[in-house]
């Protein structure tokens, strides 16, 4: 593109208001990519206003400056500032520009002169502005001289501070507020001078004509501020990330990419700990309804977060989960608060006195406990210290720090709380020192000690979000996952699946036979049993039939070489008539009858026992065998309460304190302990687990002495949204054969089942009506829970397609249903699909797993049948 070929605009042409950090304009490269982006703005017929933050680490240095007492050492440090900048003009091949130099001299005289008696704070403020000043004064020459024509714009002419009742001295020259609201005059006087500006974030003019600074994230509020008063078609901050994500990406590296959030939303994100974005930013551009979006500069064809009015009330969900280290929880206890007209506000008139601002704030009958967040206060010990002391004069004083606060984010979050039972869970096995829910209905937020949180934020993003347990959505809120986008991508995510390619028409022709109806593709199977088969560290893989009995998938299993496990009698019949007899079984029931464990008996299969009752009532079936015994670790794992298999709350598994009488009993009745095994829940991704639960039934299993081999159960998870990463086998083998180097005289053993089968079965279906309600449009199809459970059992989440129009653009949101009588007869919440028509075909994906085995006739519906595909 060529700048210069560009048409002249209107003089009504939209404002779009564009601004950069620190790293995006601290290099040649990156003042190149700024260049070819604000172009193509100007090619949208646009006039462009660019906000630059100080190159990166001038604002340090700047501090610095101010900071030291010495004239000489000022000097010197004004110099070296200087410095960085001659060195990116010689990179640019640029002569010094008179703006530029003016910045530089000015800088130079201020270090020189040092701060006037009883002006320091104003003279910090004139210090700190000048790293704006250059960066901005530098790249209007360089745009300039790039052929794009671009006017230096000295913000403290259009931004003026106003003086707010609460601040002194030091907040109003150093944290400065703007009321910024449409102004049409300086919309049309900047037209008049051109088209392209740049200009500073961060500084701003007061009343007297001070320069003042806007404190923290400073330049994306100076952004909003240009965007209210342009009214600019929009605002987009330019970063060194994609956008905001559903976690802070660097402790859970499955975050996934929020595309659309309101204002209310992203300001909550910001304020509870995510970095990308200043809270304060939102506020200007709401009344004048600007949307803001979040872009990354190096690559920009990504598709960033677009942050805006509120387009349409979702169903409520948790859309981020955040953290903030460094919280200090500051308890005050009296008796006589109670009823006590002001004592609120003589407490915190204290916290006024001290200069520091309260965050949440938790109250009872006696006690009052309100936390302090270090990225708005100064909290050293001293400072904290000194509250306490005249906090002391009124009440019990206690200090709780380091503390964090971890801080669920979504809309309608009091509608959620039935929801949350396994997020509270977790929290139960904590330390809880405060609990709070806003009053806006937008966050849940738990203060915990600060050592636990590292640990606990993925797990509990995998409980909400990565597992599927929000109801949203998922193609207009949630993007990638943050590995995919800067982790190497997911290869093995690439390849489509099986039914979008060529057996796509074989589909649409066993649709046009019947319908509802399961389709299996068999090389699928083949697939994820020799990916699994490549665990050296593994020595059996048992299939847990469960998860789809149908014998195509028990043969074709079988001659991959897998063994069997099975829970009912039912089961090991259906296995029996179809398998070789040479396969291992494995008999692993829970709170099974007694006539099930003497059927199982008399078969080759291994027999597990999960709880004392059988060898205190049954003890003389069991004489002269071998068993194995499954242990309950004390917790559980999954995307649900109802896939969780561990902790007091499941019902499997024989609790560790009942160990020791247990294998006083097998003694007795003569019974061999020769296995251990645990499973602590379903769909889990993260492969430490298995290592996890291998090491400690390792360490059990050497108290035993009898044992030879350890069952660590299945649960391997398989990835469902968009974005989503993958199970890493290879990894899940390292940890195994990490673990196996130090136990290596016992046998390991596994039981997938999900794993195998999910994504070689689909549900095909046909589209009978529609209906429109309130903001909702229902989607009707031919079958619903009666096929498939799993959505209103689990809250699983299915990607559904309409097969008939695969190739078509998704515009419509349909609540997808069924048509059994139950309002949780809900296949999909707000998917995003082609508009249909009656009898599309409608396929839901990954049901090979708990789909047909799961199957009823309630309502006396047909069931459906099943078809395989061996091609």
């Amino acid at each position: 593109m060529n700048p210069q070929s560009l048409a002249s605009l209107p003089a009504d042409a939209p404002w779009i208001v564009m601004k950069f950090g620190g790293t995006s304009v601290a290099t040649l490269p990156r003042w190149q990519n700024i260049r070819e982006l604000v172009a193509s703005r100007r090619a949208e017929g646009a006039r462009v206003l660019v906000v630059v933050s100080a190159l990166t680490g001038i604002t340090d240095a700047l501090k610095q400056l101010c900071g030291e007492g010495e004239q000489d050492k000022r000097k010197a440090a004004a110099g070296a500032i200087a410095q960085r900048h001659y060195d990116l003009l010689e990179h640019m091949q640029l002569a010094l520009p008179d703006t530029l130099g003016s910045r530089l001299s000015d800088l130079a005289g201020l270090a020189a002169n040092g701060p006037a008696p009883r002006g320091e704070l104003a003279w910090q403020a004139q210090v700190q502005a000048h790293g704006e000043l250059m960066s901005s004064a530098l790249g209007a020459a360089f745009l300039s001289h790039s052929g794009l024509p671009t006017q230096w714009l000295d913000a403290r002419e259009c931004l003026a501070a106003v003086a707010l009742p609460n601040q002194n001295e030091r907040t109003r020259l150093l944290s400065a507020m703007v009321e910024a609201k449409p102004d049409p005059a300086l919309n049309a006087r900047l037209a008049a001078l051109g088209e392209v500006f740049i200009t500073q974030g961060f500084i701003a003019r007061e009343q007297h004509g001070r320069t003042v600074l806007l404190g923290r994230g400073g330049s994306d509020t100076s952004a909003a501020y240009f965007g209210a008063l342009l009214k600019a078609q929009r605002v987009e901050i330019w970063t060194d990330v994609a956008g905001m994500f559903t976690a802070n990406p660097r402790q859970v590296p499955g975050a996934r990419l929020l595309q659309r959030l309101d204002y209310e939303e992203a300001q909550e994100i910001a304020s509870t700990g995510a970095k990308v974005l200043h809270p304060r930013c939102l506020s200007p551009l709401r009344d004048p309804r600007v949307p803001l979006l979040i872009k990354d500069t190096n690559r920009p064809e990504l598709d960033g977060t677009v942050i805006g009015p509120e387009v349409r009330a979702h169903a409520p969900s948790v859309k981020a989960i955040s953290a903030r280290k460094g919280i200090t929880l500051v308890s005050m206890e009296s008796v006589g608060m109670w009823q006590q007209v002001g004592f609120l506000a003589d407490v915190f008139a204290q916290f006024k006195q001290h200069g520091l601002s309260v965050d949440l704030i938790g109250s009872a009958e006696t006690n009052v406990t309100v936390s302090l967040d270090p990225t708005e206060n100064l909290l050293d010990s001293d400072a904290i210290a000194a509250l306490a002391s005249d906090l002391a004069k009124v009440c019990r004083v206690k200090v709780i720090a380091p503390c964090a606060a971890i801080t669920l984010v979504g809309r309608g979050m009091r509608s959620l709380l039935h929801t949350l039972s396994g997020v509270l869970a977790e929290f139960g096995q904590l330390r809880v020192h405060l609990i709070t829910q806003s009053s806006n209905n937008l966050n849940l937020t738990f203060v915990v000690d600060e050592e636990v949180v590292d640990k606990l934020l993925p797990h509990l993003h995998d409980l909400l979000i990565a597992a599927g347990a929000l109801r949203t959505d998922e193609s207009a809120l949630f993007g990638p996952s943050w590995q995919a986008l800067y982790g190497g991508g997911e290869a093995p995510d690439a390849a489509p699946a099986w039914w979008r390619g060529p057996q796509r028409q074989r589909l649409l022709e066993l649709a046009a036979e019947a319908t509802p109806r399961y389709v299996y593709h068999l090389p699928t199977v083949r697939q994820q049993a020799r990916e699994l088969k490549s665990l050296a560290a593994v020595d059996r893989l048992h299939y847990a039939v469960k998860a789809n009995t149908h014998p195509a998938i028990l043969a074709t299993l079988a001659a991959e070489g897998f063994a069997f496990e099975c829970v009912s009698p039912g089961e090991l019949e259906a296995v029996a008539a179809i398998v070789p007899e040479s396969v291992p079984l494995l008999f692993t029931p829970n709170f099974a009858p007694r006539r099930d464990y003497v059927s199982a008996l008399a078969t080759r299969a291994t027999v597990t026992l999960d709880a004392m009752y059988p060898l205190e009532r049954w003890g003389e079936l069991f004489r002269g065998h071998e068993i194995v015994l499954r242990v309950d670790l004390g917790r559980g794992l999954g995307h649900h309460e109802k896939v969780r298999t561990g902790g007091s709350g499941s019902k499997f598994g024989l609790p560790l304190d009942q160990l020791s009488t247990f294998l006083q009993l097998a003694d007795a009745h003569g019974v061999t302990v020769r296995g251990l095994h645990a499973h602590l829940g379903s769909g889990v991704l993260d492969a430490a687990h298995w290592g996890e639960v291998y090491a400690q039934l390792s360490s059990l299993a050497e108290r035993i002495g009898s044992v030879a081999f350890l069952n660590i159960g299945g649960g391997l998870g398989v990835p469902s949204h968009p974005g989503e990463v993958r199970l890493d086998v290879a990894e899940l083998d390292r940890v195994l054969r990490e673990v196996k180097a130090a136990y290596p005289h016992y046998q390991l053993w596994m039981e997938p089942g999900r794993y195998l089968v999910a994504d070689a079965g689909v549900l095909l279906a046909r589209a009978t009506q529609q209906k429109g309600k309130g903001a909702f449009r229902y989607l009707g199809i031919d079958t619903g829970m009666n096929s498939l459970i799993r959505p209103a059992l689990y809250d699983a989440w299915h990607e559904i397609i309409n097969l008939s129009r695969l190739d078509e653009p998704a515009t419509a949101l349909y609540q997808v249903v069924g048509p059994i009588c139950e309002s949780g007869d809900v296949l999909g919440t707000d998917r995003r699909l082609p508009e249909a028509q009656e009898d599309d075909v409608i396929l839901i994906a990954q049901a090979g797993a708990y789909g047909k085995v799961m199957s009823s006739h309630y309502n006396l519906r047909d069931e459906a049948d099943e078809v395989v595909i061996d091609a």
